[in-house]
């Protein structure tokens, strides 16, 4: 069992920045593509950024494409998620997740585990 644990959360302002991390338990992860999802109030869980295993191939949602960088340190079994020029519409739960193989994408059922998830909120 993998366990996913996400930090960097908070309040900030619009026009400002974060960083999340998120590390996993276990060294299986560095096979593993990983991926940052978001939940907003009243809202269904949607696909932020992955990153392959090898960190050669990313993608981004196109509302943060330009703002936020997905990157990870399979060294550390940790990913991050720099968010940069964020906006209110950028809150919500941000999820950590390993995908079940090497292979990144925006499709949730190609991830296994998910974390508890860090809150972000970006006041006006």
């Amino acid at each position: 069992q993998v366990q996913l644990v996400e930090s960097g959360g908070g309040l900030v302002q619009a026009g400002g920045s974060l960083r999340l991390s998120c590390v996993a338990s276990a060294r299986t992860t560095s096979n593993n593509a990983m991926g940052w999802f978001r939940r907003a109030p009243g809202e269904e869980r949607e696909f932020v950024a992955s990153i392959s295993w090898n960190s050669g191939i990313t993608n981004y949602a196109d509302s943060v494409k330009g703002r936020f960088a997905i990157s990870r340190d399979n060294a550390k079994n940790t990913v991050y998620l720099q968010m940069n020029s964020l906006k209110p519409e950028d809150t919500a739960i941000y999820y950590c997740a390993a995908a079940r193989g090497a292979v990144s994408g925006s499709d949730q059922s190609m991830y296994r585990y998910w974390g508890q998830g860090t809150q972000v909120t970006v006041s006006s």
